[in-house]
């Protein structure tokens, strides 16, 4: 049996503010947004009492739920957590044109590390921090055959 990936899950401070970024910003379509309590939320999350809101957006491959909490409440993460901590460090968007998004992003305010960086026969990326400081990888393959 093979497993394959189907969704990232992240935790927001608060779903419309988020929606903005993913949604508005980098033109995910939502796909479904529920309210969420009860026992069947309750064992999966081990969580008592859980309950809140969820959307889920999709972009071809890549599938993120994003879930804001009511209750419990939850803990406050660090918001520029280095990558270098333990856990997931980034989710990886692949662009047609990483410098338009990226002016894009940066002229509504969107927080980056650096600018989009060359690297030769693979890639052009850089780092951005999603509303709760997690980091969104901007990835623009190199075309085959180029340098």
């Amino acid at each position: 049996m093979t497993a394959t990936f189907s969704h990232v899950g992240i935790s927001v401070v608060n779903l419309e503010r988020s929606l903005a970024f993913y949604r508005d910003l980098l033109g995910m379509k939502v796909v479904e947004e529920v309210t969420f309590e009860g026992e069947r939320y309750e064992a999966i999350l081990a969580l008592k009492g859980a309950r809140g809101r969820i959307a889920i957006l999709k972009s071809g491959n890549l599938a993120v739920e994003l879930f804001e909490f009511m209750e419990p409440t939850p803990k406050a993460a660090e918001g520029m957590r280095p990558v270098s901590d333990h856990g997931i460090t980034h989710v990886a968007v692949e662009v047609d044109d990483i410098q338009e998004l990226y002016d894009r992003l940066r002229t509504a305010g969107v927080s980056f590390h650096c600018p989009p960086i060359h690297f030769p026969a693979c890639a052009t990326a850089t780092y951005a921090r999603d509303p709760d400081g997690n980091v969104v990888e901007m990835l623009q393959l190199a075309e085959s055959g180029s340098e």
